[in-house]
């Protein structure tokens, strides 16, 4: 813990004043919570409980602008009919248009 952060060593609990004292710490610094958190030896979760309670300014907490879901490649899927024949189709096609393909190629067969 750096010497410029004063708090209760023993105490399970923090005053207002050693609440202050650590997030006027933590701002100083620049760092990250979690950042400060580690270099201080201190509780990420107590310093944002203690930002709540004074409603410090406290780090802004950056949320993801946008997520990149990485595209499966679509795999084919056998279908055996049973004639036997295969069919390969994208596991995204309409059921219905399946449907009346497999039925098309039944009744091929009985003729």
């Amino acid at each position: 813990m750096s010497k410029s952060l004063a708090l209760s060593k023993g105490s399970r609990r923090w005053t207002a004043v050693e609440g202050r004292s650590a997030l006027t710490a933590l701002q100083s610094s620049g760092l990250s919570v979690s950042e400060f958190s580690r270099r201080e030896g201190l509780d990420p979760h107590r310093l944002r409980a203690w930002a709540r309670r004074l409603d410090a300014p406290g780090p802004p907490i950056v949320a993801p602008t946008s997520i990149e879901v990485a595209r499966r490649a679509i795999e084919p899927v056998e279908v055996v009919l049973p004639s036997g024949i295969v069919l390969r189709v994208a596991e995204t096609v309409d059921p219905k248009a399946l449907r009346r393909i497999a039925d098309a190629l039944e009744d091929r067969d009985r003729c």
